[in-house]
């Protein structure tokens, strides 16, 4: 009788051990299949066809007998970074014909579109220059003229991407009338020529197919990483909120600013708003970015442009852009 006890036992044990891997399995495979299931993301987004992006882009100048062609071609072949660039900023400028100070416009054709490109920065060498050996080609190959800023934040307070968006806009205004503004995260690389840095008739978010997202869309409300505005847009909208120190938040936070302007945004294809993202060390999310947005609704008209407040440090022409250091 005892022996026949001891071998129920090793068979309810050996039942009970199976059963904890089979259950292990079986979660493994279920979150395994959830993260990779293309379902579970935004794929399936609302976008401007390849053949309309022509006729959907918002034109800083009225045509002329000389202007500049805007080419879409239509190809999907991806672009990539050199993760290595050597060559010396101020041989790349010459080499490119870029005026100090980032600037840059095509001399033979009268360009269709007049952009800043605004890029907040802090403490990351590498992806700055791997970012400028690659943009500069990249945006005289589609007949722009603009002008490239970075605004980097001194090192008092936490990192304010929005705030750095605000002040960038500020600043770039003060020297020219730019008509259009790309808002950029420096560890996102265009991979389509045919995601035109300029802007669309409604604001753009430009990154919405990033390789870290196996290309496809989290959730339709993203907002982030690189968008487009004319400066009609940015300002109806009051720009960015002021008070998202830290990282996370502010980009939900101005896409709701947005919707409360009744400003809905646009996208170009998946095979068209393709990035590439640049390794770098991930920020700790800010422990108020929750609080922060629960009550940023009630700030769309206090805060923002209208109320921001900056000291300009020091600024310079550098050979590939303007570079501005704020206090925020």
């Amino acid at each position: 009788m005892r022996g026949i006890m001891n071998v129920v036992k090793t068979l309810v044990g050996f039942l009970n051990e199976y059963a904890r891997g089979l259950t292990f399995t079986i979660i493994t495979l279920f979150l395994l299949s959830y993260c990779l299931h293309p379902d579970r993301f935004a794929a399936h987004y609302s976008f401007i066809q390849t053949k309309d992006i022509y006729i959907e882009m918002e034109r800083s100048f009225l045509p002329r007998d000389n202007s500049c062609d805007l080419i879409v071609t239509g190809k999907t072949q991806l672009l990539y970074p050199n993760e290595h660039p050597r060559e010396d900023p101020a041989a790349l400028a010459r080499r490119l014909e870029i005026l100090p100070g980032g600037q840059w416009k095509p001399q033979n054709c009268h360009s269709l579109f007049n952009v800043a490109i605004i890029l907040p920065y802090r403490n990351r060498p590498t992806q700055l220059a791997i970012f400028m050996n690659f943009i500069h080609p990249f945006l005289q190959s589609q007949n722009l003229d603009y002008r490239i800023f970075v605004i980097e934040q001194s090192p008092t307070r936490e990192f304010n991407r929005a705030k750095l968006f605000n002040v960038g806009y500020v600043e770039a205004t003060k020297i020219n009338d730019f008509h259009c503004f790309i808002f950029q995260d420096i560890d996102l690389i265009p991979q389509n020529p045919d995601n035109i840095y300029a802007c669309t008739k409604m604001p753009r978010h430009m990154s919405s197919s990033v390789n870290t997202f196996r290309y496809n869309l989290p959730y339709n409300g993203l907002f982030g990483g690189a968008i487009a505005l004319t400066s009609k847009q940015f300002k109806t909208a009051n720009g960015f909120a002021n008070f998202f120190y830290g990282w996370g938040g502010e980009d939900d936070d101005f896409y709701e600013r947005l919707q409360n302007r009744g400003l809905t945004i646009t996208r170009f294809g998946p095979d068209v708003a393709q990035y590439y993202m640049l390794t770098h060390k991930k920020e700790k999310p800010s422990v108020a970015r929750y609080e922060n947005l629960e009550s940023g609704s009630r700030k769309y008209d206090s805060d923002g442009l209208n109320s921001l407040e900056y000291k300009v440090l020091d600024h310079e022409l550098r050979p590939l852009y303007f570079w501005i250091l704020a206090d925020v």
